[in-house]
């Protein structure tokens, strides 16, 4: 959006976003963190290069909402405001930490953050596509009742105020066997174990939408695992400067994703089709439809480029 703040540059990344560890020594929270205003939010925290990693652990209790902003960005303030009083809706089930980029540069890039606000979800350490610049109320609001459901799918449904509700505990099904052996899987680090998981539940049942939502988002994270912050930079040159490059295009619409940019990636492969043919172009439109599910088939970014797709095959 016009409105964002450029990032500042950083030549210097080092954060790592798959470093979540075990949360059992950490205590439920029914007070405010440190380093929340008063006024503000309970659930919210200023995070810092030092604290991050601790933050990103706690995506493995509750799904962790980061927000991107700056002090030099009114629409960064306001969109914060706003963020804080929707966790105050969501009372304890979602946490929110806030990110200056002005002294926490590393943050931003290591999302691939280009401008300011932006929003970013984490779940058991993963980052969720979240975000940028402005929306309305109500549409963040849905964002977060999705994230809840996918935060809930992978079995992350702690609350930061205390205990759940053991009704609402005796009123959620358990998940299938197989489901519950990938979602283990995953847990683990074991992404090869979760895949084949998902891939014979999807053999037993071919119908099955989220088996088929969680196979795609295990195979994401398999894809971006495998690339570092040196590597990623690499692979965005090299997509630019080579539109025909179907392994950079690849990569960089995976990239994306990870980093909330949905629509740079969805649009970025929808390019790639409507001038390439040929197994290439049906190599992206796999990796594409792929990612659809990743995102959710409902997002409003899916739907666009589900039209775009449409006039690009037709």
């Amino acid at each position: 959006m016009s409105q964002n703040t450029p990032m500042p540059p950083n030549p210097a990344p080092g954060i790592n976003l798959r470093g979540a560890v075990d949360l059992s020594a950490l205590k439920n929270r029914a007070t405010a963190p440190a380093g929340a205003p008063s006024g503000g939010s309970p659930y919210a925290v200023d995070v810092n290069e030092q604290s991050f990693q601790e933050f990103v652990q706690l995506s493995q209790k509750v799904p962790v909402v980061v927000a991107l902003g700056s002090a030099r960005s009114n629409l960064s303030m306001q969109l914060t405001a706003v963020l804080e009083r929707l966790m105050n809706e969501q009372g304890g089930k979602i946490a929110l930490g806030r990110v200056d980029v002005d002294s926490s540069p590393q943050i931003a890039q290591a999302f691939g953050a280009t401008a300011v606000p932006t929003t970013i979800a984490l779940i058991n350490g993963q980052p969720v596509p979240m975000f940028e610049g402005e929306i309305p109320e109500e549409q963040i609001r849905e964002f977060l009742t999705e994230l809840l459901k996918v935060a809930a799918s992978n079995g992350v449904t702690g609350n930061l105020g205390g205990a759940q509700d053991p009704a609402a505990e005796a009123q959620e099904p358990p998940l299938p066997p197989l489901h519950q052996a990938a979602r283990d899987a995953i847990d683990a680090g074991d992404l090869d174990a979760a895949a084949a998981s998902y891939e014979k539940a999807l053999a037993e049942k071919p119908n099955d939408t989220d088996a088929k939502i969680g196979l795609a988002q295990v195979h994401l994270m398999g894809r971006t695992a495998q690339i570092n912050v040196v590597q990623a930079e690499e692979l965005r040159a090299r997509a630019a400067g080579d539109p025909d490059d179907l392994e950079a295009v690849l990569a960089v619409a995976d990239l994306d994703v990870t980093g909330g940019h949905v629509e740079d990636a969805l649009a970025r492969l929808v390019g790639y089709i409507g001038t390439h043919f040929g197994p290439e172009r049906d190599t992206v439109r796999v990796r594409l439809l792929e990612l659809y599910d990743v995102v959710g088939v409902s997002d409003p970014r899916v739907s666009a480029s589900r039209q775009a797709l449409a006039r690009a095959l037709f």
